[in-house]
């Protein structure tokens, strides 16, 4: 953790003054929203003696220059293939989007983050989300880790995928609650920062947020075994979050951390050899008497691959049939050779 870099300074000028080009592998920042953010008590149930003063706003009036600025900075220090990840509200979310398309960066994913409670409102809609902007920058190599946190044959309780439901981009996170303790106007929960480290970075990569607030990045960071790098323009909150900062040790979070099963659909996405082919009809006509999903689920387990992938084999060779039949996902084999109609293949 030598290589640590956190300034009390603005992160323009700053990571100009103290950031190379192209080395940094993550970025993940949570930038001032341009709303008055230094009155959000008036809009919350919370006592603000708690919370740290000196935050710093942004005016609307400046927040289109503020975002070119700060975007443009986070473009240059980002290597190639490196990711970024940006939470933002509505207001001035239009102002982000033009500042990233001013850049070479490019689009991966627009998601949401619902939390537990927004701001409490009686002549208009309740406001309980934010905007996650996820880019990257091309000619490098992007860093994805798909299974990290679920493994690919993973179930939850209603059989339904659980990587599948961590990597759809609607997610549903609490924010933290922090009674009595020493807090900045506005922290993301741990279980986010933890969710994107883990799928965008690896062990010794550097997450870099360019407005620390409350270190929340930074901790999550060091407690996963990356290098934090960041900037904090308030000497307040600076002094504030380094303390608690220091407070945590190196990789506190890898003993927490979920490990998830071992994948099993390792030829997922491969393409065919004949050799497979020929064992996967061997396989099919060696199921008579077991209903079609079974003998699937089946085959699909000893072949590595997923169930879709071995039935849209089946159906290029003959061997499961799309009519206009009732075929159904309960059809017994007999003869080695089924129907599946065009509405039970695409349910």
């Amino acid at each position: 953790m030598n290589n640590i870099r956190l300034f009390n300074e603005d992160c323009i000028s700053g990571s100009k003054k103290h950031i190379e080009d192209n080395s940094i592998d993550l970025i993940i920042s949570d930038p001032p929203y341009g709303i008055d953010g230094n009155k959000l008590d008036k809009h919350y149930n919370r006592n603000e003696s708690f919370v740290i003063d000196g935050y710093v706003e942004v005016s609307a009036s400046e927040y289109k220059k503020f975002s070119l600025k700060w975007i443009k900075e986070a473009s240059r220090i980002l290597r190639p293939g490196g990711s970024v990840y940006i939470i933002s509200g509505y207001t001035n979310l239009h102002h982000v989007l033009n500042a990233l398309h001013s850049t070479d960066l490019t689009e991966v994913n627009h998601m949401i983050w619902k939390y537990n409670f927004g701001v409490h409102t009686t002549k208009k809609y309740i406001s309980s989300h934010y905007h996650i902007l996820f880019w990257q920058k091309p000619k490098g190599t992007p860093t994805f880790n798909t299974y990290c946190r679920y493994g690919d044959s993973e179930l939850g309780e209603d059989s339904s995928s659980l990587n599948y439901k961590d990597r759809e981009d609607v997610f549903i996170i609490n924010r933290e609650y922090k009674p009595g303790e020493t807090k900045n106007k506005n922290e993301l929960p741990y279980n986010l920062l933890k969710k994107l480290i883990l799928y965008s970075s690896n062990c010794g990569d550097t997450v870099c947020d360019m407005f620390l607030g409350g270190f929340s990045t930074a901790i999550v960071a060091k407690g996963l075994n990356r290098i934090p790098v960041g900037f904090e323009i308030s000497p307040s909150a600076f002094r504030s979050g380094l303390s608690k900062f220091n407070s945590f040790e190196d990789g506190y979070l890898i003993g927490e951390t979920r490990v998830p099963e071992k994948n099993k659909k390792i030829n997922g996405g491969k393409s065919w050899t004949e050799e497979e082919r020929s064992n996967l009809k061997e396989l099919y006509l060696s199921c008579k008497g077991m209903s079609k999903k079974d003998a699937i689920d089946s085959i699909s387990e000893k072949l590595g691959r997923g169930r879709w992938g071995v039935e849209k084999e089946l159906i290029k060779m003959g061997l499961v049939i799309i009519g206009n039949k009732n075929g159904s996902k309960t059809d017994v084999i007999s003869s080695g050779l089924t129907t599946r109609s065009l509405n039970d293949y695409y349910n």
